[in-house]
């Protein structure tokens, strides 16, 4: 192979790019989590005037990349991104830095925060659930159940509603399939839900975290997550977890929100997610153990008053050991 003039130029942009110890510190925390400047300043206890520029650096050299969010911009690296060659740079500075004791006090702040974006959520869903079902009606539309219905057709199938809520999904599969698999975290979700699939007994409702399901491996044809991912602090966890209890072959349908600008909608939802783009779920998709996903646009009711939707069928690759 014939070595050109710019790569020793990029190997070295590469190298300065990690040889300040902030910069290290935010890809390590960006490799795994996207974050806002505010949450970065905090956990790396930097102003934010330092960890701009940092930022401005990495991104100049497409270590990170970012997006809008309301007023916020939230950066992440996305590892399949960078060149090969940097890419490997990168895995032995991590390596590296493993052990570094301030890597580990950054990992505590940046747990300390994840609870409270998580906390957010669950105020919201402690208060909603007496008029949830009410209130995703006026938002999303009264057909929102039946549009992921039609990807979840074979009467014999074994079906896992994550985050379920109140039950209404879990309650009209269950007249649909073989068997449904709740899980929900929220206490008073689950309370509501019990409460009305109660004497149907091919239903399960469990509760549990859905980056840790209480399912087993392999144990279901099909999953649903409707209206959750706008809510959880790591989608990608979510979609590898229910990749893991799908069996091979089995299908994930999932159905949220588009892109959208109304951070006060975000906000007064306690969403973390304000919609998410088609290739960046198809990616995580991916990622997570499915081999195809496609995604469409749901057209909105017209009483609908929230952001419009989006429907993905994910089908899940063969399990590797």
């Amino acid at each position: 192979m014939v070595k050109t003039a710019a790569q020793p130029a990029a190997l070295l942009a590469w190298m300065d790019s990690l040889g300040d110890p902030t910069r290290l510190r935010l890809l390590r925390l960006l490799e795994r989590h996207e974050l806002g400047v505010v949450e970065l300043c905090d956990i790396l206890q930097q102003p934010q005037s330092t960890i701009s520029r940092h930022l401005k650096v990495l991104g100049d050299q497409r270590w990170v990349r970012s997006r809008r969010q309301g007023t916020n911009h939230l950066y992440r690296t996305i590892l399949d991104e960078l060149d090969p060659s940097a890419r490997r740079l990168w895995v032995l500075a991590r390596e590296q830095t493993e052990a570094w004791p301030t890597t580990q006090q950054d990992q505590l702040r940046l747990d300390r925060r994840l609870r409270e974006r998580q906390g957010d959520s669950q105020a919201f869903f402690a208060g909603a659930a007496g008029q949830w079902d009410k209130l995703r009606d006026e938002l999303y539309g009264s057909s929102l159940n039946g549009a992921a219905l039609v990807a979840l057709l074979p009467a014999d199938y074994v079906v896992a509603d994550l985050g379920c809520g109140t039950g209404a999904m879990t309650a009209e599969l269950a007249h649909s399939v073989k068997r449904v698999v709740g899980v929900e975290e929220s206490a008073a979700m689950l309370k509501a839900a019990r409460k009305r699939v109660e004497g149907m007994d091919h239903v399960d409702l469990r509760r549990g975290e859905l980056e840790a399901l209480p399912i087993e491996d392999g144990s279901c044809d099909a999953a649903l997550l409707s209206l959750v991912l706008s809510y959880v602090v790591e989608p990608a966890a979510v979609l590898r977890e229910m990749g893991r209890i799908l069996k091979p072959g089995g299908r994930g349908v999932i159905v949220d929100l588009l892109p959208h600008d109304r951070d006060d909608f975000r906000r007064q939802l306690g969403q973390r997610s304000m919609g998410f783009e088609a290739d960046d779920l198809q990616r995580m998709a991916l990622a997570a153990g499915f081999i195809e996903c496609s995604v469409r646009s749901l057209r909105p009711e017209p009483q609908a008053k929230g952001p419009a939707l989006f429907i993905a069928i994910a089908r899940r690759g063969p399990v590797t050991l």
